[in-house]
């Protein structure tokens, strides 16, 4: 498989585009905040037009897993515990590991994956963020392998609707350093820098990146677009997330994310038929990496609570899978530091699918 590599270019025809884009898609944005004295936070919302059935998980080292395909799947032992928010209870849509590498799975309309599998290293989208956060500590090293060793994602049905879940992957970690990872055309394609702070949905990275130097020509303060379609998302986390204070303490700044990604989620209930793109937002994360606390926000419940990265045994030998259990639609209510709510459970068995569902 080859591995490309994409730099933003301007062009007028492109931008023009770009300004009247509406994909058909769900929405969600992810932004990663880079402020002063090592003070790095990513967040996310997550909309999606129907329930998505999410709880959040612990995971210890020393997990056997595999590609949750039925040839051709990568097997590993995971060298990292975890803290993640499920889909459906089949996937990791979103979590950090004990290093502070954070992904987030989001929607992408354009994604086409591999169809043929034949180097053992295939994995369903179901895995693909848990893949990440089981075996790397930041996104350089992270990237670096995968170049080496592209991987295959295939991808099945969202469950319950008869459509293909096609996402696009960011990372994140301690030092700031951000990535983005597409399949487009059936190839791995990655975006990695520093400054790619700011991801949402369609169209692709490259154009996504062609359209921030656009809205920087302008300048936030002249005017933003309003709308919540994913280009205007796009424009107006960008300047938030960049004009925020850098110097604040961390109360302050995990306050100022919040707000950002607030911003850019979409009203409860809201739902336009002829712009199935436009969803709701039904939870947010935010992660602190320098004192390793996981927040959870859901839409529908009062409360903003934390999981505590430090307070949690992920060693192999002692460490136990641990479920904190939301609720329908996330309606279970939390507060403060919940890392003492999480119950000992099962694993959820990660979605799979057969080789000869590939023939998209």
């Amino acid at each position: 498989m080859k591995y490309i590599k994409f730099k933003p270019q301007l062009k007028c025809a492109l931008i023009a585009s770009l300004i009247g884009f509406s994909a058909i898609s769900d929405a969600c944005t992810r932004i990663v905040y880079l402020g002063n004295n090592q003070q790095i936070i990513t967040a996310r919302s997550m909309d999606w037009k129907d329930e998505i059935a999410t709880n959040l998980w612990i995971f210890p080292r020393g997990m056997d897993r595999n590609g949750a395909i039925a040839e051709h799947a990568l097997k590993w032992t995971s060298k990292y515990g975890s803290v993640i928010a499920s889909g459906y209870d089949v996937s990791t849509t979103d979590g950090v590991n004990e290093k502070g590498l954070v992904a987030n799975l989001l929607w992408l309309a354009e994604s086409q994956y591999p169809s043929k599998l034949t180097n053992n290293n295939g994995l369903s989208v179901s895995v693909w963020a848990q893949y990440m956060l089981d075996n790397f500590a930041s996104v350089a090293e992270a990237i670096d392998y995968i170049t080496e060793h592209p991987l295959a994602v295939v991808t099945d049905n969202v469950p319950g609707q008869k459509r293909l879940a096609t996402l696009h992957l960011s990372l994140s970690d301690s030092s700031g350093d951000s990535a983005i990872i597409e399949y487009i055309d059936g190839k791995q394609v990655i975006h990695h820098s520093r400054n790619y702070q700011v991801m949402t949905n369609s169209p692709t990275y490259d154009k996504q990146l062609a359209m921030e130097e656009y809205w920087q020509g302008i300048g936030g303060l002249s005017f933003l677009p309003g709308t919540n379609r994913a280009a205007d998302r796009f424009a107006r986390a960008s300047f938030y997330i960049k004009s925020i204070p850098k110097d604040s303490d961390t109360t302050t700044a995990i306050a100022s994310v919040f707000s950002v990604i607030r911003n850019v989620s979409v009203p409860y209930g809201l739902t336009t038929e002829a712009s199935p793109e436009i969803s709701s937002t039904r939870w947010r994360t935010l992660y602190n990496h320098k004192h390793q606390l996981y927040f959870f926000e859901s839409a529908l419940t009062p409360n903003i609570f934390w999981t505590d990265l430090k307070k949690i045994d992920f060693s192999a030998e002692t460490g136990q899978v641990k479920e904190l259990k939301l609720g329908k639609e996330q309606r279970n209510i939390f507060s403060g530091d919940a890392t003492n709510d999480y119950k000992v459970s099962k694993p959820f068995v990660f979605l799979g699918l057969n080789v000869d569902q590939l023939d998209y």
